[in-house]
């Protein structure tokens, strides 16, 4: 673990006993004294504070940068407007998925944020792709506030924050200390994501952490709550074999960027992706799924349907605390995809009933003003 790196709030996870894992090539808290079940629960009804700095932070700079993006992903960057962000795709030539990330209209250039895993391969993919642009990695913390208190925190000490509203971006001080601020973030609750100096990130979480509301959370209840959310991890249920059709994700492809747009393609995969779009011409699909009991259905599980013929594989599961039951994400052939299907995973050796259900799981706590 020695070779791993270390975020800003190393020494701060190590004094409040987290318990300490490799993660993207970090140690990363996996959970604190309190315990992922509980961590998780106090997320929902309250308000959790996030390590996300290992996240790679871009800065994108050049002549209509906007334009120049929109050649590697296929979201609407050119109609976005100043001081908000989109979630975007980079995607391969195959039509697959090289990463997700977030985009930010920041006016003279885009902010991107990444994930850790990626960001390296991120920042060569936009270098080779952008010869004439800057690509700047910044060495920036990352917290993210999130649940249904996180606005009652913000209004008492960052109170301009709290008029954004969903994936809105602005730059604030917040006790005298500058942050670029988003409201969004990975749980499905309302809350903050807050870039900032890396030299200021401790200070800055531990003022945080002085409010009552607060408590630390670590990548453990960050799993389990972006599940409920219904919300994609890299590398797990979506990836380069993956479209962003299979995924899901057609929401994610601009209306510009789609056949009869202004702005059509020209974006890599582009003749697959929007056939699939138009066509609806995929052989599977990302379902949620919704298990009996308290067992887990696990990354990997394999589906069948009542006839015991393959039919996919679970991307990612666990029990749900907020829903009181497993859930889980996967892939599964389009004729078992319909909402009320029943197919069975398998988990040692026994094939457990799962239904297949809308996401998310939770109702969403976003403020959309």
């Amino acid at each position: 673990m020695s070779e791993l790196k270390h975020t800003p709030l190393h020494t701060l996870h190590v004094e409040l006993g987290a318990k300490m894992v490799p993660f993207a090539g970090y140690e990363m808290p996996v959970q604190y004294p309190l315990g992922v079940k509980r961590e998780h629960e106090h997320t929902r009804r309250a308000c959790g504070l996030f390590d996300v700095s290992h996240m790679g932070q871009i800065l994108l700079s050049g002549p209509n940068p906007a334009e120049a993006l929109e050649t590697l992903v296929p979201a609407d960057i050119v109609g976005l407007p100043e001081g908000m962000q989109r979630y975007a795709l980079f995607t391969a030539e195959e039509g697959g998925i090289l990463d997700d990330l977030m985009v930010v209209n920041a006016g003279d250039h885009l902010y991107l944020v990444v994930n850790a895993a990626c960001r390296e391969q991120d920042a060569a993919h936009l270098r080779r792709g952008l010869l004439d642009y800057e690509v700047e990695v910044v060495d920036r913390g990352l917290l993210a506030l999130q649940g249904p208190k996180a606005a009652e925190v913000m209004q008492r000490l960052c109170p301009e924050a709290c008029e954004m509203v969903f994936m809105q971006h602005g730059h604030f001080t917040l006790e005298g200390i500058d942050v670029w601020v988003s409201r969004s973030g990975y749980t499905g609750e309302d809350g903050f994501e807050i870039s900032v100096a890396a030299e200021d990130t401790e200070a800055l979480a531990r003022r945080l952490l002085k409010e009552d509301e607060v408590e630390a959370i670590g990548l453990g209840a960050r799993d389990s709550l972006r599940l409920e959310a219904g919300l994609c991890l890299y590398g797990h249920d979506i990836d380069t074999e993956t479209t962003p059709v299979e995924a899901g994700l057609i929401w994610a492809i601009g209306k510009p960027r789609r056949r009869g747009g202004e702005r059509a393609g020209g974006f890599p995969g582009a003749d697959l992706i929007l056939h699939q779009v138009a066509e609806k011409d995929h052989r599977r699909k990302r379902v949620g799924l919704l298990g009996e009991g308290r067992a887990p259905v696990r990354e990997g599980a394999e589906l069948y349907d009542t006839e015991g013929h393959h039919v996919g594989r679970v991307t990612s599961g666990g029990f749900a605390p907020s829903v009181g039951q497993p859930v889980a994400m996967g892939y599964v052939a389009i004729e078992a995809s319909e909402v009320g299907t029943t197919v069975y995973a398998e988990v040692r050796g026994k094939r457990l009933p799962m239904t297949v259900s809308k996401m998310p799981f939770v109702t969403p706590g976003y403020h959309r003003g």
